[in-house]
C-alpha cells in the first residue's frame, strides 16, 4: 500500500491541494481527505467557541455566587471575562455563521462552566466563603446578549 501525501506531509498536501483548486484540477484533489479536513475545521471552530464560552461563563458564575469575595480575588475573574469576552466577539465577528451555534454552545458549555466554577470555588482562602453546590444555578441564569454584552458582569 502507497502511502498518500497527506500521510506523508500534510503541509505539501495543503500547498497542492490549494493548487489543484486553483488550475481548476478538480480531478487530481484528493477528495477524501479534503472533506475530512474540512469537516475537522469546522468542529475545531465550534470547538474554540464553546471552550472560551464556558470559561467566560464560569467567571461570570463566580462572580454572582461569591459576589462576597475579596476584590482582590475578583480581579482575575473580571480580566478573564474581558479576555474570553473578546475571544468569543472577535470569533463571531470572523466566522458570522457560529451566531448561529451559539445557543447549542451554551447548551454545552454551561454544565461544564458550572462545574468548572464549584471547583474554582472549593479552593477559596483567606477566610472567603466556600460557596456550595447549590448556589450555582443548574441552568445558565445569563443571557445571549448578556454574556455578549461587554458591559456585562452578573
Amino acid at each position: 500500500m502507497v502511502n498518500s501525501l497527506y500521510e506523508n506531509d500534510f503541509q505539501l498536501w495543503i500547498n497542492s491541494t490549494i493548487q489543484q483548486l486553483k488550475n481548476g484540477e478538480f480531478d487530481s484533489i484528493d477528495l477524501e481527505n479534503l472533506i475530512e479536513e474540512l469537516t475537522s475545521l469546522g468542529k475545531s471552530e465550534k470547538n474554540a467557541l464553546k471552550s472560551n464560552l464556558m470559561i467566560l461563563l464560569a467567571h461570570l458564575l463566580k462572580l454572582q455566587v461569591q459576589s462576597d469575595a475579596p476584590e482582590t480575588m475578583k480581579i482575575s475573574w473580571y480580566n478573564s471575562v474581558i479576555e474570553h469576552r473578546q475571544r468569543v466577539l472577535t470569533h463571531l465577528e470572523d466566522t458570522p455563521s457560529l451566531k448561529n451555534f451559539i445557543p447549542e454552545a451554551m447548551d454545552k458549555a454551561y454544565p461544564q462552566a458550572r462545574n468548572l466554577a464549584i471547583k474554582e470555588g472549593k479552593f477559596a482562602a483567606l477566610g472567603v466563603r466556600i460557596p456550595g453546590e447549590g448556589e450555582y444555578p443548574l441552568t445558565c441564569p445569563f443571557s445571549i446578549q448578556q454574556i455578549l454584552d461587554e458591559d456585562f458582569y452578573g
